[in-house]
């Protein structure tokens, strides 16, 4: 299967790529990916951080959503697509920040499932005093509903909804971020600062550390979360 890119132009915070637009394409705000292997990878920014929704052959994983208070939004993106929120089986962070799972509960409420990583569980509710002084709408996670799971168990766990990838704990951000890592070469990773800090980075640091662990996979793509993506695929390494 190819890489199929689903929309061009000028988009903040992605870098398309291709230079003009067909017909057919969804509208400015979301974009898909295909590679080889099992997996669809549709960016849907609703807000202000890039989210993602992978398609499985038997269910659907959403990396990231926005700030809460955003489901309207967030509803308005995903219809280009024909998805429905019943159709995602489950929702994972890359971390617990407010503008990365602000949904997470309204999303739960209506039936899709959390993914908890082992090396999250302390990090759940630290969004919750920062929605309450916003007074946004948001009830606190319940994470006694939420499937957990260590990174070693994570592919696995994926083939499950028949998605090929693997998650990593990638800690330079902060203690609970994770990088989700498909084999068909797109890599989301988040709010980790990007590879070109690496220059500014000397020697042994917690962000070289991700990195390796990251490129170690041979990844085609790099989405993140606030700026643009960046393609691997034509660099030697």
């Amino acid at each position: 299967m190819r890489c199929l890119t689903a929309q061009a132009g000028s988009v903040p915070g992605l870098c398309p790529s291709g230079n003009t637009r067909s017909r057919g394409q969804p509208p400015h705000g979301t974009q898909t990916y295909r590679r080889r292997g099992r997996g669809r990878t549709i960016r849907l920014r609703y807000g202000n951080t890039n989210t993602y929704l992978i398609r499985g052959n038997r269910g659907d994983l959403l990396v990231d959503t926005d700030y809460a208070g955003t489901l309207p939004a967030f509803y308005k993106a995903i219809k280009p697509h024909g998805i429905r929120v019943r159709d995602i089986a489950y929702v994972l962070a890359t971390h617990y920040h407010p503008d990365h799972m602000g949904l997470i509960p309204e999303l739960m409420h209506q039936g899709v499932k959390l993914l908890l990583m082992e090396t999250q569980r302390d990090s759940v509710h630290f969004s919750d005093p920062i929605f309450a002084r916003d007074r946004l709408p948001f009830a606190p996670i319940d994470e006694t509903a939420a499937a957990v799971i260590r990174c070693a168990d994570s592919r696995g766990f994926l083939e499950s909804l028949g998605i090929e990838g693997e998650i990593l704990s990638t800690p330079s951000h902060s203690p609970d971020s994770v990088s989700l890592i498909l084999d068909c070469g797109d890599c989301i990773v988040g709010d980790m600062e990007p590879i070109e800090y690496l220059d500014a980075c000397p020697g042994a640091c917690p962000l070289r550390d991700d990195w390796e662990r990251i490129l170690r996979r041979r990844p085609k793509r790099i989405l993140y979360a606030h700026v643009n993506e960046r393609v691997m695929e034509n660099e030697g390494r």
